[in-house]
């Protein structure tokens, strides 16, 4: 049998074709416009998601037995608010994870109501990315059409919906909305109250591996699929992320270089830590995870080679740099402001310490540092929360770079484990898919079955101990500029 995985990331949707041994067949992806209408925001329109996938989906199954699909299972973004009328329209363009709009928002959820209430409801605080200050916003600065809402949904569920018609999430996506009560995995009606809306606006809850429902008669006519394909709930992109990797079960860990940067720790128990510079959420194994998230990370290189320098071959920049440790420039990577552990919307990115004899090489290096850098601050976090990390599995664009991962074991100190695929969401996805069709028990089984290591990164003593006087130096810039980012 077959399995598709779908990956609904900010700038293209990616889907995948796996058989039950894990063996990918086909990978297509097709790519959505990304629009700013005012400085920190971010938006999309959801029916690109949908258009976009079913082009990609008919694709994705030329020449195969259609007959021999048996399920779908989707990773995406996480945090957008999508937002449909009684008539199941859209009622505005999606407020992605990445739009900083919600400042005041989140000033009045953690300062007027509290941190340590907010806390207590969900297990989070609030930041500038998370669906419930989208919600407040809406209700405060879009009052007509905050009215017409009759059903709130995450991304990944709006392409569930249109597809199957089961209005549903899972709790791993849930837990990025600051509407859920992560612990007690059931909606928090003390957030719903703050926010104004009511809990039949909310979508049924999952476990990822659940199935959900079937395709619509209409959809599966369209595709050429049969009716009787699975969808499984699916997952936020990280904990699909985190399945693709194989981590599932107590203490694995994931770092993934996308868009964003993320570090997403396993825990077979809920788990806060005191500074809530990391977030507390549920897995898609049925358990739970601690993660921090950076909002420019592999991003930060498309942006560098693309609008600074204005080269298409990452890897050929990326040969001149071989004196790893020993870089004068400083980079930091907060070109959409910053989540974890900073929570500051305001945070930008800079160079530090040019000279005239800084080269194009050594500002390339400082800029993939400087995320490194980054992720090393949230594996602090982690640490300073009594997590131990011994090693971590790597995904995303930026974990094809051998030299970005040189520099992450060697930041963080520990061995990085490299997959054999490196599809992440798409093929946690499909993972998920196999258990809610009973191809596996469990998604533990399945990790188990399909993800192996193709090669570790060890991190060298060396260079080790140059990066670890660097990091010092670079963890005392961003409070250097954090009055100067805050000017009015």
């Amino acid at each position: 049998m077959y399995y598709i995985g779908v990956d609904l990331g900010t700038s293209a949707v990616k889907l995948l074709l796996m058989e039950e041994t894990g063996e990918i067949k086909i990978v297509v992806s097709r790519e959505y416009p990304l629009a700013f209408p005012q400085p920190g925001w971010s938006e999309q329109n959801p029916e690109d998601w949908f258009t976009q996938t079913m082009d990609g989906l008919k694709e994705l199954i030329q020449g195969v037995d259609a007959s021999q699909v048996a399920g779908i299972g989707a990773g995406g973004q996480m945090h957008g608010l999508v937002v449909l009328d009684e008539n199941d329209n859209v009622i505005r363009p999606a407020i992605l994870w990445n739009d900083g709009r919600t400042m005041d928002e989140v000033a009045y959820l953690n300062e007027t109501i509290g941190r340590d209430r907010i806390s207590s409801y969900t297990g989070n605080i609030a930041f500038a990315g998370f669906t419930a200050p989208k919600i407040l916003w809406m209700k405060k600065n879009e009052p007509d059409k905050f009215d017409k809402i009759r059903k709130i949904m995450l991304p990944k569920d709006y392409l569930i919906y249109r597809l199957s018609g089961s209005f549903c999430t899972d709790y791993s996506d849930a837990s990025g909305m600051l509407t859920l009560d992560v612990e007690h995995k059931k909606w928090s009606r003390e957030m719903l109250d703050i926010c104004g809306i009511n809990e039949g606006q909310l979508a049924e809850l999952h476990d990822s591996f659940d199935k959900v429902g079937t395709l619509k008669p209409a959809i599966a006519a369209e595709l050429g699929l049969p009716e009787s394909v699975v969808l499984a709930a699916g997952a936020g992109d990280n904990a699909a992320a985190a399945v693709g990797t194989g981590v599932v079960g107590a203490g694995r860990c994931n770092i993934s270089l996308g868009t964003s940067g993320t570090i997403f720790i396993t825990s077979d128990n809920f788990c806060v830590d005191d500074d809530n510079a990391l977030h507390a959420f549920a897995h898609a194994d049925g358990n739970f995870h601690l993660m921090g998230c950076m909002l420019s990370a592999a991003s930060c290189n498309k942006w560098w080679m693309d609008e600074i320098i204005g080269v298409k071959d990452y890897a050929a920049e990326q040969q001149a740099i071989s004196k790893l440790g020993e870089n004068h420039v400083y980079f930091l990577p907060y070109l959409m402001g910053e989540r974890s552990p900073w929570n500051d919307p305001l945070a930008r990115g800079a160079f530090i310490g040019m000279s005239m004899d800084t080269t194009r090489a050594d500002m390339t290096q400082a800029m993939l540092e400087g995320v490194a850098f980054a992720v090393r601050d949230m594996y602090e976090a982690a640490r300073g929360a009594g997590v131990s990390i011994d090693r971590s599995m790597i995904c995303g664009g930026g974990a094809k770079s051998p030299l970005w991962r040189r520099m992450i074991a060697d930041i963080l100190n520990i061995p990085i484990d490299v997959p054999v695929c490196e599809e992440g969401p798409g093929m946690g996805g499909a993972m998920l898919a196999m258990v809610a069709c009973g191809a596996y028990s469990s998604v533990r089984e399945a990790a188990d079955a399909i993800v192996k290591v193709r090669e570790t990164q060890e991190p060298e003593p060396e260079i080790v101990g140059k990066y670890e006087e660097r990091y010092q130096a670079f963890r005392e810039l961003y409070p250097a500029l954090s009055d100067f980012y805050h000017r009015g």
